[in-house]
């Protein structure tokens, strides 16, 4: 059901050399091979999670706030990407709940899986009713729904970790889909896709000349020697 999708991810993998933030297939059999429950990271006393947050802020020679937001638009890219090549493919949208989902240590800063994924489906869709698919009125909504179980979690570990602001951790969020979305095709299909989706992603991406503007910092800009992202609301135009 999801032949189109991976067939994507198979081929972004080999255009990357293998660099590649999301198991092509989606799931993984175990938690072997140095794969670490999702749900663990956002289990207190946040052992696992500081222990990427740490990793990035060495990588980075960053503070420990600014390397969380940094690990975290690293995540939820790599986490939508899957989500939005599907909606964008054929509305066959892969969701990974929290307990499912799995990550590690990568080249691509992390790579992420599911021992157990359910597919969101239109109706009409030819797969739908098949086993491991859910048929969806709303996908937006059901796009919502899965967001604050499987990120939500995650969110209030980091803030609670490190004190950043959820609102800007949710920015990298709706960056995610709006800047996937962007690669094939406008703007106006990622604002449809994110309003359709509504808090807490909604309202946090606004249209720029050039593409789009974030509402809310990654702090990427605050990094010793980086430059804002072309995004960046540093650089709002007023």
């Amino acid at each position: 059901m999801l032949a189109e999708l991976n067939a994507t991810l198979e081929k972004a993998a080999a255009e990357r050399d293998g660099i590649l933030g999301v198991l092509p297939g989606l799931v993984t059999e175990s938690s072997a091979d140095g794969w670490l429950s999702a749900r663990e990271l956002a289990r207190e006393p946040y052992q696992a999670l500081a222990g990427f947050v740490d990793d990035t802020a060495e990588q980075w020679n960053a503070p420990r706030h600014v390397a969380a937001a940094v690990f975290w638009k690293t995540y939820t890219y790599w986490h939508i990407f899957p989500i939005a090549l599907g909606w964008s493919i054929n509305r066959r949208v892969p969701l990974m709940r929290l307990e499912h989902t799995m990550v590690r240590p990568s080249d691509a800063g992390v790579t992420i899986a599911a021992t157990e994924i359910t597919v969101a489906v239109e109706p009409g869709d030819p797969v739908a009713g098949t086993p491991g698919t859910v048929v969806s009125d709303d996908l937006g909504a059901t796009i919502r729904e899965a967001l604050l179980d499987g990120q939500q979690p995650l969110i209030e570990a980091i803030s609670k970790l490190t004190r950043i602001g959820r609102r800007n951790l949710w920015g990298s969020t709706a960056e995610a889909f709006a800047g996937l979305l962007l690669e094939t095709g406008p703007y106006q299909r990622a604002e449809d896709l994110l309003r359709s989706i509504g808090r807490p992603v909604d309202g946090l991406i606004e249209p720029h000349e050039d593409g789009y503007r974030r509402r809310t910092c990654c702090l990427w800009v605050t990094l010793p020697d980086e430059e804002a992202c072309s995004t960046c609301c540093v650089k709002r135009v007023f």
